[in-house]
């Protein structure tokens, strides 16, 4: 940890100090309330070990700006036998615990490992709560195919190693659940699993997210905030859409996959983090290397252990499976007919099970509670014909069908990329990493 001591007894403080740097601990030692209150406003401490009784700016004071800096810093006071009283006072002011003069220094060193155990403890209570949220749609890889046999091989071959992972895939073939199934089966399973889409996220709050940030580092940056890779100390990280990230970030990101070190942002203490970084896209990252829109030693170091999830149209057998247990977390208790299944299983998903799972939602909607049928399975129409082939057969595929999208909304906006990313939903940035991946001319300055 990253400890402030403060005592007007030059050589206590000093002492002190050595004690808790020869426990492993990085430790800056001050004399005066205002040198400590100095050196909270300019740099990030973990714990602050303040004497109570100090002239002019005392204790309390202390503890009042370490609060104020970052809520989450730990704060033990220092008192003498007969103020005890004011220690607890300070404990209800947020101090997490006190120590009596004279007291053994390795009993203060027991008191720090117990607050470093609740800071981890509460970065893990986090990180579950945002894992609960979403954990009901990602219980489980539902299907029998050998398709996805395969992946759960795979998966549960790299699981108990700590190699980096690319899980690679059309949008909606269920990513973000081979992840948690990797992570599950790892020995970091009982450690957070937290998870960062890069490309819901402006470039320049990407590496603050991440990476968190300090005091002023922006406008608006009003204390210190923990970044994700922190919140994942000791567990997985999960990268989605990393195919999106500009390429000054790639640089950030391979330094801290390199070093596993980082720096928060508008700060300059580096940090190291034991954390699993496992990353995906939909995107072929090799033809992004090529073309010089994705750097080549980030793919390597990405790709240490590449795993693809089939699309559904190459594993139709499962769709029955998946239907099921959608409908059955959705609450329909009925058998679903063969009509249905047989219906389900001629269209070819363009938008693979997360598509699946939107048709059969809207269906139990349209079916109001009555048996599910076919005329409740709403499927786009048969739209685009290709030489040799006919409209019985030919849907438009996804990304054709983004591409128009795309067109649409730039004619709707009149050209201006800021409201055409608005209306599809999407950062500024990403719509760009769209066009140029389409080949769409545009004007830069619009």
């Amino acid at each position: 940890m990253r400890i402030l001591v403060v005592d007007d007894e030059e050589k206590f403080a000093l002492l002190t100090a050595e004690h808790l740097h020869e426990a492993g601990h990085k430790v800056t030692a001050v004399t005066t309330g205002q040198e400590a209150v100095d050196a909270l406003a300019g740099e990030p401490f973990d714990a602050v070990v303040t004497d109570l009784k100090m002239d002019p700016v005392d204790g309390m004071a202390v503890l009042e700006a370490a609060k104020k800096a970052d809520p989450e810093t730990g704060v033990i006071v220092m008192t003498a036998y007969g103020t005890v009283e004011n220690a607890v006072q300070a404990m209800r002011q947020g101090a997490y615990d006190f120590v009596t003069k004279p007291f053994s220094l390795d009993e203060l060193v027991l008191v720090l490992e117990r607050l470093g155990e609740r800071s981890a403890l509460r970065r893990e209570n986090v990180a579950l709560r945002q894992e609960l949220s979403t954990a009901g749609r990602f219980s489980e890889m539902v299907g029998t195919s050998q398709a996805l046999k395969q992946v759960k091989d795979l998966i549960d071959k790299v699981a108990q190693s700590d190699a980096s992972v690319l899980i690679l895939g059309e949008s909606g073939v269920g990513k973000e659940l081979v992840a948690r199934m990797i992570h599950r089966a790892s020995p970091r399973a009982d450690r957070p699993f937290v998870v960062v889409h890069a490309a819901a996220l402006p470039e320049n709050l990407l590496e603050s997210e991440l990476f968190g940030y300090e005091k002023g580092a922006f406008t608006g940056a009003a204390g210190r905030k923990q970044g994700r890779v922190e919140t994942a100390e000791r567990g997985t990280l999960f990268l989605d859409e990393i195919g999106e990230i500009s390429p000054p970030f790639q640089v950030k990101l391979l330094r801290f996959l390199q070093e596993k070190t980082f720096v928060r942002l508008g700060g300059t203490d580096e940090k190291t983090v034991d954390t699993r970084v496992i990353a995906a896209t939909n995107r072929n990252l090799q033809e992004e290397v090529a073309a010089g829109r994705f750097r080549e030693d980030l793919y390597y170091r990405l790709s240490v252990f590449p795993i693809t999830v089939p699309p559904l149209r190459e594993h139709k057998s499962d769709i029955k499976h998946l239907a099921r247990h959608a409908l059955a977390r959705l609450g329909y208790g009925q058998e679903l007919g063969t009509d249905v299944e047989d219906l389900l299983k001629d269209y070819d998903w363009p938008g693979n099970v997360r598509e699946l799972e939107n048709v059969l939602e809207r269906a139990l909607i349209l079916a109001g509670g009555d048996e599910l049928g076919p005329q409740h399975i709403q499927l786009p129409e048969p739209v685009l014909v290709r030489p040799g082939s006919t409209a019985s057969n030919t849907r438009k595929s996804l990304a054709d069908m983004e591409e128009e999208m795309l067109h649409d909304a730039l004619r709707r906006a009149g050209g201006n990329k800021t409201k055409a990313a608005k209306l599809l939903g999407i950062t500024r940035r990403m719509l760009y990493t769209k066009l140029d991946r389409f080949g769409i001319q545009y004007d830069e300055e619009s």
